[in-house]
């Protein structure tokens, strides 16, 4: 995935417009609209930093060189990393959450027997 990509989907996942996004990382906002298309596919540090502080990410991940592994050293998509933190912002426990993949694992074991 592009810089501009990861800004677009950050922005979606976060509910901001270009033009809301623009005034908070003060990025104008035909360049940011650039940098989303593709069109300016190297924006400087500044920018990406102050982009990435206001999308709660790292200039790493914007440019596509922030890896996080499993304990087993497998990588871990970073999109599943965004999920899992805006499930705790929104509440989530980790009793939740360990429910939720009980009951996941659960409903997976009956349709293996019904097949």
């Amino acid at each position: 995935m592009m810089v501009g990509e990861k800004i677009k989907s950050l922005r979606i996942r976060k509910k901001y417009s270009i033009t809301e996004l623009s005034e908070k990382a003060n990025v104008s906002k035909s360049y940011l609209s650039y940098i989303e298309r593709g069109i300016q596919e190297n924006p400087s540090l500044q920018v990406l930093s102050r982009l990435a502080n206001t999308l709660d990410t790292t200039v790493e991940y914007l440019m596509g060189r922030e890896t996080f592994v499993n304990n087993e050293g497998v990588p871990i998509d970073q999109e599943w990393i965004l999920l899992v933190d805006e499930a705790i912002k929104n509440g989530i426990s980790k009793e939740d959450f360990a429910y939720y993949l009980d009951f996941m694992k659960f409903k997976n074991t009956r349709n293996e027997k019904s097949t």
